[in-house]
């Protein structure tokens, strides 16, 4: 099925499974039709089954969406509970369309406590309470997790009454946009049929490679969290260059802003240097990067102090901060902006569902679910692209009642193309209207404003935390009255700081720190002058919060622009720069830094005497074991 066909298949208001493999277009589709949707009045509940799927879809989870929150069963105390919930109950009331992103991640068991709540809290007998249900996603994908108390096998949403209730008209979509390769093409459609047979593996040990014998410059993909931070710190630490350090600003409730940073691909504190491996994590066509675009820190910014990376096609972007929002019926509950950047040495084949790879290396004979396998292949946008370390037959294998499930699907889905492409064009536009008088739509499009989901605000955030700063309320006293997190107010600060508009000494002044406890900081952030904030707060047995710390550094003059700590007060000029910045170390200098070293020099003294940065001594004195 084409993506047109789809998408007016969506417009009829019927309930919809919308799959198809990966690189069909199934986001695509379902924005088209939010689109669609906002344009004739109407904001649709946009959830997704897990917390990185929420936020990459500017919605929630579906079960904080539903209010089921972590329960897996349903009582009638539990109802009850739920429907004198007033904001719950509003929420349901007013929904009208309601979109589950990456369904094959869902429990069944979930969507039948789904559909119960919306029955009863909506007061209405009909599926979901009469809602159109929106299923997006490739049940070839990761599966759903088991429940471990109950020892039971998860269900897969198909298997469920809710999904027999709903049922849902399937749209597979037939178009690739991600993979161009005839014979690659050839080969993922031969393992999401079954077909393992010798040819398969055959064909992908052509790109098998050894350990070491795969570009350095592209992500490995790993089936566990542990061997990607491992990784990426270790390539980290072998750059004998300045650190970054860009922080996360967040805005709203605290609950929905964890959400979104656990969602998040970009890490609360990220950590750069210049020859880092990094990837971006959203999509920006006008700025000229999709999630999952590769590229190599090769500086920043002059004056913003943003990273400008080199992507694989020669490109150079700067990277400016990007905003994810947790967005419910039209309105921002929450929000985060962070620089769209993660290192790219690794990442787990979990975090890389829905990304778009230019290259991959992957391991996976520790392939330990049905469809890892699967889902890591289907990354990368070429053959060529594939560096294989190791395969277990377990990798390939997907699971048989997502197999006998999806020949179905297929039928069904040719079965509704050909009746909504012979209907007659008179018959179509009257299912459309119908539908939009069903949920009280307009009947006219209207052209959506741009960036409809941001808040307008009179004033600018900042400028309302200075005026309460200056009047003389703490930190924890505007994030009070101003419903924020400290890390916001203090993120202000920095800003303000930064813009001219607070001085250092404004700080001090109103800061709730001893005389006594910035002099303490100032010692202890002087044994770490990269400025990174987990070696201060750990030195100092974490009798300091981290906005605490923040905030000394900030009176300390050790933050030099927004959202960005640096180990120096100012991007350096040319004229600025160490003399032997990145330059081999000769025999001479590492016996003069181990000397200076063992006399107790600082790690400053010993890069003004060497004329090197404090990061390059750093790194050279961890590799002669020094540090």
């Amino acid at each position: 099925m084409t993506q047109d066909t789809a998408l007016t298949i969506l417009k009829s208001g019927a309930n919809v499974f919308l799959t198809g493999e990966p690189g069909s277009g199934k986001t695509h589709t379902v924005n088209a039709y939010i689109k669609y949707l906002r344009e004739h009045g109407v904001d649709p509940a946009i959830t997704a089954s897990t917390g990185i799927a929420a936020t990459h879809v500017g919605g929630m989870t579906i079960h904080s969406w539903s209010g089921i929150g972590i329960k897996r069963v349903l009582g009638e105390h539990d109802l009850d509970t739920l429907s004198s919930n007033e904001g719950l109950v509003k929420r349901m009331a007013t929904a009208k369309v309601l979109i589950i992103d990456e369904i094959s991640m869902l429990d069944g068991t979930i969507l039948n406590m789904v559909e119960l709540v919306t029955r009863t809290l909506r007061r209405r007998e009909e599926p979901f309470g009469g809602l159109q249900v929106v299923l997006v996603g490739d049940f070839f994908q990761l599966p759903p997790i088991a429940d471990k108390e109950s020892g039971t096998r998860a269900q897969f949403c198909f298997e469920s009454s809710a999904w027999r209730l709903a049922n849902p008209i399937v749209c597979y979509l037939s178009e690739q946009h991600r993979q161009d390769d005839t014979a690659f093409l050839s080969t993922l459609g031969a393992i999401r049929r079954g077909e393992l047979e010798d040819h398969v593996f055959e064909y992908l040990g052509e790109r098998g490679v050894a350990p070491g014998d795969h570009p350095a410059d592209i992500p490995q993909l790993y089936t566990h969290n542990v061997d990607v931070d491992t990784r990426n710190l270790k390539e980290l630490a072998k750059i004998d260059s300045e650190e970054r350090i860009f922080l996360m600003q967040s805005s709203g409730k605290e609950a929905r802003i964890e959400q979104l940073v656990r969602g998040c691909l970009s890490p609360s504190e990220l950590v750069l240097k210049e020859g880092a491996a990094v990837m971006f994590t959203k999509n920006s066509f006008d700025a000229g990067y999709v999630n999952g675009t590769l590229g190599t820190v090769v500086g920043f910014d002059a004056d913003s102090g943003y990273p400008q990376v080199e992507t694989h096609s020669g490109d150079v972007i700067t990277a400016t901060p990007s905003e994810w929002a947790v967005d419910d019926g039209g309105k921002v509950l929450a929000s985060i902006e962070q620089i769209p950047l993660r290192l790219a040495w690794a990442i787990t084949v979990h975090k890389s569902q829905g990304m778009s790879l230019d290259a991959a290396t992957m391991d996976l004979s520790r392939a330990f679910e049905y469809g890892q396998g699967y889902v890591a292949l289907s990354r990368v946008r070429t053959f060529s692209g594939l560096y294989i370390l190791g395969i277990n037959q377990r990798a390939f294998e997907v699971h048989p009642l997502v197999l006998e499930r999806d020949r179905a699907f297929r039928d069904r889905s040719e079965s509704a193309e050909q009746g909504f492409l012979d209907m007659p064009a008179d018959t179509l536009r009257e299912l459309h209207t119908n539908f939009l008088k069903n949920i009280g739509a307009r009947l006219e499009a209207q052209p959506l404003p741009p960036k409809s989901l941001k808040v307008t605000q009179k004033t600018p955030t900042t400028e309302e935390t200075r005026a309460l700063f200056v009047s003389g309320k703490t930190v924890p006293e505007i994030a009070t009255l101003r419903d924020m997190t400290v890390s916001t107010i203090v993120g202000h600060l920095e800003s303000l700081v930064s813009e001219g508009k607070l001085t250092r000494d404004d700080v001090r002044v109103h800061c709730a720190l001893s005389d006594s406890d910035i002099a303490r900081l100032q010692d202890t952030f002087s044994l770490f002058p990269d400025g990174r904030l987990k070696p201060v707060f750990e030195e100092l047995d974490e009798k300091y919060s981290y906005a605490d710390l923040r905030l000394a550094r900030l009176v300390l003059g050790l933050v030099s622009s927004p959202s960005v700590a640096t180990s120096a007060p100012s991007p350096t000029s040319d004229k600025e720069r160490p003399a032997l910045l990145g330059a081999k170390w000769t025999a001479q200098e590492e016996a003069q830094l181990v000397a200076l070293t063992q006399a107790g020099k600082s790690v400053r003294e010993i890069a003004t005497t060497l004329q090197r940065q404090p990061g390059g001594i750093r790194a050279r004195q961890k590799k002669l074991n020094l540090a």
